[in-house]
């Protein structure tokens, strides 16, 4: 079948619909994406919300030159193996999937084809997406500028090698676990000590988004703008003096390891 400029998203879960409604937000017309969904219930709600073609995984394959793989880690194979007698090498295979390394999607796939590794994020459901991108074996620099152009339609995308992904897995990816944590516990301080649930709630949102713009705009290391805060002897250094005793930063860094290495592990299942 003929190649077209279509991009086809493999998966309609939450990513999926996420990337799929971001590139309409950026500009994409319905008629350039594809996204495949086996339930009907849910195919026609897509219909009806993006004005865009619901196809099969193998119509997909077949059509697009480039597939966005939006699956889970334990469903890849299952999917490779039934695109793969329709994958062109002139094709881009970009995935979503953790622990799924490009040397496994190309192994599975026509020799040639250039494969994308992506590490998204769900902040990327408000344009507000970390991705972390890795070239397989088959891309150059287009490959890359591709994937780039389709990742930047929700947040921010960067480039590292692949042997680094797990840490990234376990930094951005699972990253918003550990802020949506933190907040949960600030909100629940705040209640303990007499706060409506509403006012503590604002207070820790808004508190952890202007702290994070803060550190965005001004390139401030954490450190300063944490000491910038901590007055000797005041409120704040009473309180982080209570975190260092309960080794909350050892914590955490144990935490992030403990994420690195489960990512290895799926990897290797």
């Amino acid at each position: 079948m003929a190649m077209t400029s279509q991009v086809a998203i493999l998966g309609a879960g939450v990513m999926g619909e996420t990337l799929l409604s971001g590139l309409l937000r950026a500009g994409r017309r319905p008629e350039e994406l594809l996204i495949t969904e086996r339930r009907a219930e849910r195919a026609t709600e897509l219909r009806e919300r993006y004005g865009v073609d619901v196809v099969t995984n193998v119509d997909a394959a077949a059509k697009a030159d480039t597939l966005v793989l939006v699956v889970k880690p334990q469903d890849m194979p299952d999917l490779l193996a039934e695109i793969a007698p329709v994958i062109q090498p002139s094709q881009t295979v970009v995935s979503l999937a953790a622990g799924i390394t490009t040397g496994f999607i190309e192994s599975r796939l026509p020799e040639g084809v250039a494969v994308v590794r992506v590490m998204p994020n769900t902040p990327a459901l408000v344009d507000e997406g970390m991705a972390a991108i890795s070239r397989g074996a088959h891309c150059d620099e287009s490959h890359l500028v591709l994937a780039e152009g389709l990742l930047a339609a929700t947040g921010r995308v960067i480039r590292v090698p692949e042997k680094q992904q797990d840490a990234v897995t376990a930094i951005s990816g699972s990253g918003p676990a550990y802020i949506f944590f933190v907040v949960e516990a600030m909100i629940e301080a705040g209640v303990h000590m007499g706060l409506p649930r509403s006012t503590a709630s604002e207070l820790v949102v808004q508190t952890v988004v202007g702290s994070a713009k803060l550190l965005r705009e001004t390139g401030e290391h954490p450190t300063v703008l944490r000491e910038r805060v901590t007055s000797p002897g005041g409120t704040t250094a009473a309180a982080v003096r209570e975190l260092e005793d309960h080794k909350v930063r050892a914590a955490f860094l144990s935490a992030i390891e403990a994420a690195r290495n489960r990512s290895r592990a799926l990897a290797a299942e």
